[in-house]
């Protein structure tokens, strides 16, 4: 399970021990008490201190004490307090339906939250209730709307000076983009919260962030680190005795090492956590643990237990998302009534405002009305031009500036064209081929090289090199990379008179990472990529994280690449050249991951492999120039109105 923030104040008193004692005095401080008001202290401090799953026991009968207490109040001071506790309690409501897997109720209670909040003006109580918000939706898959509260938090936080606050909604942040494998802006916000959490000297925290770019580590096949993130926070939650969080971290361990066929090592971790979120009743946790677990005992070929993990994942599964019906729904509803009550509270301020203004305005006198309004209305008539002015100015000054970042960019593409193989060379050394080559911005991160060797006396026939590559990142920093990277395989050839794919690669990526290790700051980028070698009919292939297929008699030859890109790598080892004798009809192709993972179609989801492979297949009667037109119209009419999310690359060669 990836952890997700909640951002109570509460929370804190969550993440460490506590006495029952205190418990059982706060209990006896109620029973003993004959002040109300009294009494909705000691509740709220029992809903702040009790297991999570005892929130409910206290919060409830707050609330209704909040409520007898507002009936005869008048005192302005009271009131604030009062609806601060009353809101406070359904925030606490919200984050223990969330921690339940029960995000309706989260979300249900949590805008009850809000609402009291904006009333009395609570900027630390809005902020804290609209993270929370974020967390909910963010468990239900409903991006925009999580990242909308994650930003409407982030900004009142940093207005209140709250670093606290402002690193757990970066943290919030760091895991959205994670799970919408934006890694990048993912790295970013983690980094941000983990540099004010050793700020602020709060471990605990630090801890969460670590965790998640562990996450992010491992999607990027960057295991080692990964696994060394993943202890360094579980040490942390160790010294604390976060059960919760040690549950998690458990997870995270035992999936990695699925991943890595540790099978023994992951069972250990997995069964200990699910013990754990058995006991603490943590729904998101439990069902990330009964996932990993299927697949262990598939992979063991145990597939009585693997199924019984299965049933009980999805049952959870479907418990914590409800089906998209009614997620809409109760998206609608929370809403229009959150609208309401907030069109209801400004109406009645209106009405106020305008019986004061009336009353005001039955002092002045004609005259003395008269020569103050057109005062002010000079006044505001010369601002309002030297606004005006100041507002030119600067659209006309921004004007020039994005004009001048224009110009640039599209002087970049001329640079990054020049280095591509032109349609003429590609058309004399591979004759019945086609690229699809879409970038997603103006210059790209993908790119297509080719480069020929005429023979000689130990090889009689010439040789043609080619690759599909695909460098981190897209647009200006993706080009940057691709120049790099271009440039190394062409000095491999060149001045190393390399010809074999992997021993390129492994020249490539040694030319790279002494590049990039000429900075002062560690740059981590790299590319993933395809390269063959066809003489006569013979080919060779390499290739680090992108894969070879041919196509034969109607069925898919797949030659999986090498797991560790072209860049820096904690245990490189050598690239692996494999070779064959291909036959009249057989048809090559090499591609970036562009095209497989662009969402669209009717629901929004990836085009995926498998649709890739059944495209081809129905396409190879056809000549190279009408696969290419195929696979790209194919492409557009997937993605719709969707943006395009990467650069796409593909090659297709028919012997």
């Amino acid at each position: 399970m990836k952890k997700i923030f909640s951002i109570l104040l509460l929370s804190i008193l969550f993440q460490y021990s506590y006495a029952s004692t205190a418990i059982d005095s706060l209990n006896n401080l109620i029973a003993n008490s004959d002040d109300d008001y009294e009494k909705s202290v000691w509740l709220l401090e029992l809903s702040n201190r009790c297991d999570v799953n005892d929130i409910e026991k206290y919060a409830n009968p707050l609330i209704e004490l909040c409520d007898k207490l507002l009936e005869d109040e008048k005192s302005p001071d009271k009131i604030y307090l009062i609806k601060s506790d009353k809101a406070e309690a359904y925030n606490n409501l919200g984050y223990m339906f969330k921690i339940q897997g029960i995000p309706s109720k989260a979300i249900e209670n949590l805008y009850l939250s809000i609402d009291l909040s904006e009333q009395i003006k609570d900027s630390t109580g809005m902020a804290n209730t609209y993270n929370n918000l974020g967390s909910a939706y963010q468990q239900q898959s409903d991006a925009e709307s999580a990242k909308n509260f994650f930003l409407k938090s982030l900004d009142i936080y940093k207005k209140i000076n709250d670093k606290e606050g402002v690193a757990i909604t970066y943290n919030n942040l760091g895991y959205q983009y994670e799970l919408e494998k934006n890694y990048k802006k993912s790295f970013f916000y983690h980094d941000k919260s983990i540099a004010l959490w050793e700020e602020l000297e709060s471990p605990i925290y630090k801890a969460y962030s670590l965790n998640n770019i562990g996450v992010n580590l491992d999607h990027m096949g960057l295991r080692d680190s990964a696994l060394n993130n993943f202890f360094e926070a579980l040490k942390i939650f160790e010294a604390y005795g976060n059960d919760e969080d040690i549950a998690w971290t458990f997870n995270l361990i035992g999936g990695l090492y699925i991943d890595q066929h540790k099978i023994n090592e992951a069972k250990n971790y997995l069964e200990q956590g699910l013990e754990l979120a058995n006991t603490l009743k943590i729904a998101e946790t439990k069902r990330d643990i009964l996932k990993n677990l299927y697949v262990l005992y598939a992979y063991q070929k145990e597939y009585e237990k693997a199924f019984n993990y299965h049933k009980q994942f999805v049952e959870l599964d479907n418990k914590i998302k409800n089906n998209e019906t009614q997620k809409l729904a109760l998206k609608k509803q929370l809403t229009n009534k959150y609208e309401k009550q907030k069109e209801r509270r400004e109406f009645e301020h209106n009405l106020q405002l305008e019986k004061e203004e009336n009353q005001r305005f039955s002092l002045y006198i004609g005259v003395a009305f008269l020569i103050i309004f057109l005062g002010f209305m000079y006044n505001r008539f010369r601002v309002t031009k030297k606004q005006k002015l100041v507002i030119e100015e600067a659209h006309h000054e921004l004007g020039e500036k994005n004009q001048e970042i224009m110009d640039s960019i599209t002087y970049a593409k001329r640079i990054q064209n020049a280095i591509l193989p032109t349609d003429k060379i590609v058309k004399e050394h591979l004759p019945s081929s086609f690229i699809l080559y879409k970038p997603k911005d103006i210059v790209a991160g993908d790119f297509y090289w080719m480069e020929s060797v005429a023979p000689t006396s130990k090889n009689k026939s010439a040789k043609v090199l080619f690759a599909a590559a695909d460098c981190t990142g897209h647009g200006v920093p993706g080009a940057m990379v691709s120049v790099v990277c271009n440039n190394a395989l062409n000095r491999c050839v060149r001045e190393h008179n390399l010809t074999d794919p992997a021993q390129i690669l492994d020249k490539t990526r040694e030319i790279v990472v002494e590049e990039f290790e000429k900075s002062d700051e560690e740059v981590k980028d790299g590319m993933d990529i395809a390269l063959c070698s066809l003489e006569g009919t013979t080919l060779k292939y390499a290739g680090a994280h992108n894969p070879l297929w041919i196509i034969r008699n109607g069925e898919i030859i797949e030659t999986k690449a090498d797991k560790q890109p072209i860049g820096k790598f904690i245990q490189p080892l050598p690239y692996t050249t494999h070779t064959f004798e291909l036959q009249e009809g057989d048809s090559i192709y090499i591609f970036s991951d562009g095209y497989v993972d662009q969402f669209g179609g009717e629901k929004g989801k990836k085009f995926k492999a498998k649709a890739f492979r059944e495209l081809l297949l129905t396409v190879q009667a056809n000549t190279m120039e009408e696969q290419k037109t195929t696979l790209n119209n194919t492409f557009e009419s997937w993605k719709g109105d969707l943006e395009q999310i990467d650069d796409v690359c593909v090659i297709g060669l028919k012997i």
